[in-house]
């Protein structure tokens, strides 16, 4: 088997990524499968060693793991080069793994390394791998577009990444596994102080309104802040992005329609939409916060989403069934 290049962020999560590691150690001497290992030093890092190890010159594939969160996820993806030549497997650390779990990723070092080299030698075969979208938001600006896997949105949902990024509660909650109520008390104080925005959102088949707009999400995977389930029914196999939004509605309605929201039964609740198209432009009146697979990307009043269709292949199998009702 080919040696394997692995990305890895000791310090995603609380702990557990250490511990990840080195029982994912264990196993790949265990195995005997030859690997090189590139820790993350710094903020950035994980894409510059992603750039480095996909411009590996020749045609042969590179198989390009991950032992990190989903930021890391996010980081790496921004620094491929060559997506027809990289083969991309996760073994998730962080506290919120959605990536992982949207996609039904094993959930323990042994499963995914067994899975992964499994789909390496189906690669070596000649034979199909599963390919997934990918979503890139450009904004006014920025000097070059941004990939996400899981989400990139404006408003409240970019918000409260924003603030857990630096949240001492964050880093309190999980060191009890209770990662998932920082972004509960976080949503709950940012919904009554933050300033909603009237958008224009414009798609290949028409345009729309959303006034006094608290949250646009453009979604390639169903749910992102810890499992928060923003477009139910998206796909990462049609080449469309899922737009949930939120606008029109008072602030304190909102707060009562979350528990709605949280349980996947917002679609027919007024003041809540999902569209679905392969790219969405929106303008805003104000600024609002962007994000992207929950990293702080700018304060923005023009941002434009759109589908990259089956743009990464993966060392997983496909699980489930992913289409749009």
């Amino acid at each position: 088997m080919r040696r394997i290049q692995i990305i890895v962020n000791n310090g995603a999560g609380t702990g557990r990524a250490h511990r990840v590691w080195n029982e994912t150690q264990c196993l790949l001497r265990g195995y005997k499968i030859k690997y090189e290992a590139h820790m993350t030093r710094y903020e950035g890092h994980a894409a510059k060693l992603a750039e480095q190890i996909s411009r590996v010159k020749g045609e042969e594939p590179v198989y390009l793991l991950v032992v990190g969160g989903d930021g890391t996820i996010n980081e790496v993806l921004n620094g491929i080069t060559d997506f027809d030549k990289v083969r991309f497997g996760v073994i998730p650390t962080g506290s919120g793994n959605d990536f992982g779990r949207n996609l039904k990723l094993p959930k323990t070092p042994k499963e995914s390394l067994r899975e992964i080299c499994a789909c390496i030698r189906k690669d070596q075969r000649g034979e199909a791998l599963y390919r997934i979208d990918l979503g890139q938001v450009s904004w006014e600006g920025c000097e070059k577009p941004r990939i996400f896997g899981i989400s990139s949105g404006l408003g409240l949902d970019a918000l409260v990444c924003k603030k857990a990024l630096h949240s001492r509660l964050k880093q309190v909650l999980n060191r009890f596994h209770l990662g998932k109520l920082t972004y509960l008390a976080l949503t709950v104080q940012s919904l009554f102080t933050m300033e909603t925005a009237n958008a224009k959102v414009v798609t290949e088949h028409g345009g729309y309104i959303l006034p006094k707009m608290i949250f646009a999400a453009a979604m390639n995977l169903p749910a992102e802040g810890g499992g928060v389930p923003m477009a139910p029914h998206a796909s990462v196999q049609d080449g469309l992005l899922s737009l949930g939004s939120a606008s029109g509605i008072a602030k304190w309605q909102t707060f009562f329609l979350l528990p709605f929201l949280v349980a996947a039964k917002q679609e027919h609740i007024n003041g809540f939409t999902i569209r679905n198209e392969k790219g969405f432009r929106l303008i805003l009146d104000k600024p609002m916060v962007l994000h992207a697979d929950g990293e702080y990307c700018a304060d923005v009043t023009r941002v434009e989403f759109r589908c990259l269709e089956k743009k990464l292949w993966l060392l997983h199998e496909q699980k489930g069934d992913q289409s749009k009702t």
